[in-house]
């Protein structure tokens, strides 16, 4: 940012230089907002049902399968903080997941099945299949100019008809054991290890978006693209690298869901591409670009997560989920609008 600050400042006369150090303030304070009224809101949620069922719900057990159960979708929605960041979408992070855990859960078969090298392969085919969808998302977006809602659409459909085509549409099994035992259902310290899995990469991702060159790009495209490829930035370089790591992260979800389930689990994915978009826009990051955290993220990813969990322990239908996590994400992109044309009359006077 810092490199897009002095372009722009060189460019413009000195009265308007300091408007991008200005509008950044703006924009920070308005994420910070945002975060904290979604934590609240998550708050809420927790206490309203604790009030409810306070000891079927508030228990380190429920807890515990509440963060296992969001796992998957939080490696997932961090790799798509990214891409919306960037003013970017991928439809194709659901079929990604599936696609990468066919691919793992084959080469571990192929290789007889059973033992940690088994695994050890699976894991580095399944995250290289998850890559090279996003590699050949990110180079449509930038080289061929096709619009990344029509470009992630169209692999959403390719990933798990490839899938389906390796499979016959039927599971496969019977990946190692110690996959499951272990990474699947295993805990360390009594917390389960597919929840330290996605800890860790949602620390790493947190730390590269907020503290890294790789991040300060990530905004400065979503900001302003123009500005930021004559800031001296190869946008398009930038692009393949997110939808590259949109891809890994799915592959790696994929790999969970394989852990957790011992099987791929074909059909079980069909709306993780929306689940982690409806979680990232209400974790604050915005629709437009230039504006989000990991942080927020997680705050989004866990409101659907306990949404679901405290309507089966009330025992009401789970459907309700789904109506009350669309209600709240129209809201919050309804108030991300409302603020964006606050913000540009504010500009403008």
């Amino acid at each position: 940012m810092s490199d897009l600050t002095e372009v722009t400042a060189a460019d413009e006369e000195p009265a308007e230089a300091s408007e991008p150090s200005g509008v950044r303030a703006a924009l920070r304070r308005r994420l910070t907002e945002t975060t904290t009224w979604t934590f609240l809101i998550l708050l809420g949620i927790v206490a309203g049902f604790a009030a409810l069922r306070f000891q079927q719900f508030a228990t380190v057990f429920n807890f515990r399968n509440i963060a296992a159960d969001a796992s998957g979708l939080l490696i997932i929605a961090v790799g798509m903080t990214f891409v919306i960041i960037t003013a970017g979408i991928d439809l194709s992070v659901g079929s990604v997941l599936v696609f990468s855990g066919v691919i793992a859960a084959k080469v571990m078969l192929a290789i007889g099945g059973g033992g940690w090298g088994a695994i050890a392969a699976g894991l580095v085919a399944g995250l290289v299949a998850g890559t090279a969808w996003g590699v050949v998302n990110g180079v449509l977006v930038t080289k061929a100019r096709v619009p990344p809602l029509i470009v992630t659409l169209g692999t959403l459909g390719m990933a798990l008809g490839s899938a389906l085509l390796i499979t016959g549409g039927i599971d496969v099994r019977g990946v190692p054991l110690q996959l499951t035992t272990t990474i699947g259902i295993g805990q360390l310290a009594g917390v389960p290890y597919v929840v330290i899995i996605a800890a860790a990469v949602t620390a790493v991702g947190a730390v590269t978006l907020s503290m890294t060159r790789f991040g300060r790009y990530t905004y400065a495209i979503g900001s302003n693209a123009e500005a930021a490829r004559r800031a001296g930035i190869n946008v398009d370089r930038h692009l393949i690298k997110v939808y590259a790591l949109s891809g890994f992260l799915a592959g790696m979800a994929g790999m969970v869901s394989l852990a957790r389930f011992a099987t791929t689990t074909i059909g079980g994915h069909s709306t993780d591409n929306l689940a982690a978009i409806a979680a990232v826009v209400l974790g604050g990051t915005s629709l437009f670009g230039g504006i989000g955290t990991v942080l927020g993220t997680v705050v989004g990813v866990f409101i659907p997560a306990i949404l679901q969990n405290g309507f089966v322990i009330l025992g009401v239908q789970p459907f309700w989920q789904q109506v009350a996590v669309g209600a709240v994400l129209i809201i919050a992109v309804y108030i991300d609008q409302l603020k964006r044309r606050a913000q540009e009359r504010g500009e403008r006077r």
